[in-house]
């Protein structure tokens, strides 16, 4: 595998760690090589190719080790996906041949994908709602609920975001171009809700209003912005999908359908003839 900037390679005495590469750059996708016996997680519908040798089973749940109690088990780990935007299902790759094997996902919205080793960040990682992609078999997906009513109601994400926990490698899909930031203790910083993709556990969420009258009315960032007060990491994105669906809709107007440019003064006639329509 190439010197990717966003590559690992497995050390020798850790029996479950995964070789991996994230090639591209505003539409990235993720190759992580398997050895044989080992295992990849990921969202149903993520697969870009894989090899020959690469069995593919469909679980119910993440698959997680957590989830080998019984039906009940399986059932309440399926329940916690669901509600942070996940499929019930989660797809298993297992290497079932010799030497090595690849097996190839996709983030479906262009972005970034951000490789995470659970274990360096204290074995938990919070994020948005669907932003998980694929991980290490063992991870569990969980739920984290906002317990300030302020912060789930004005927050960017809801009561409800996504919470992985492990000790193995997680990658989750962010939008646009991703800044990662450590804060000291006590150390803040303020970011648009919608651009907030993840944090650590030891960073406390709070909002804080985005200025006076004027500001909330005029100035387009909403009523509030995100807190962050350290100590901790977390990860910002420069494109929330939300915001480039939003977009989107306002470009097509509220007739819908294909609209190649910025209309005609001559209205319905100019888009007909200059073939906005």
């Amino acid at each position: 595998m190439s010197n990717s900037p966003w590559a690992h390679h497995r050390s020798a005495s850790i029996a479950d760690d995964i070789d991996f590469e994230i090639k591209g750059q505003e539409l990235q996708f993720l190759e992580i090589e398997l050895d044989p016996g080992e295992s990849a997680v990921a969202e149903a519908g993520a697969l870009v190719w894989k090899d020959g040798s690469v069995g593919m089973t469909t679980v119910f749940g993440d698959g997680s080790a957590d989830q080998q109690g019984g039906f009940m088990g399986k059932l309440l780990g399926a329940g916690k996906r669901l509600v942070t935007g996940e499929s019930l299902f989660t797809t298993v790759f297992t290497h079932n041949g010799h030497g090595k094997a690849r097996v190839a996902f996709a983030s479906p919205t262009p972005g970034a994908i951000l490789p995470i080793k659970l274990s360096d960040v204290g074995g938990t990682l919070i994020c948005q709602k669907d932003s998980f992609l694929a991980a290490a078999r063992g991870v569990s997906i969980g739920v984290a609920f906002q317990r300030r009513v302020m912060t789930g109601l004005f927050g960017g994400e809801g009561f409800i975001m996504q919470k992985l926990d492990g000790d193995g490698w997680v990658f989750v899909q962010m939008g646009g171009t991703l800044v990662e930031k450590e804060l000291r203790p006590g150390e803040e910083l303020h970011v648009d809700t919608g651009c907030l993709a993840a944090y650590t556990p030891g960073i406390d969420f709070d909002l804080v209003t985005a200025g006076g009258v004027k500001s909330v009315l005029f100035g387009g960032e909403g009523l509030f912005f995100a807190r962050l007060r350290g100590p901790g990491k977390v990860w910002i994105q420069s494109l929330p999908f939300s915001r480039l669906a939003g977009r989107m809709l306002a470009a097509a107007g509220s007739r819908g359908g294909q609209n190649r440019g910025e209309g005609s003064i001559l209205g319905e006639l100019g888009d007909f003839i200059g073939g906005n329509n």
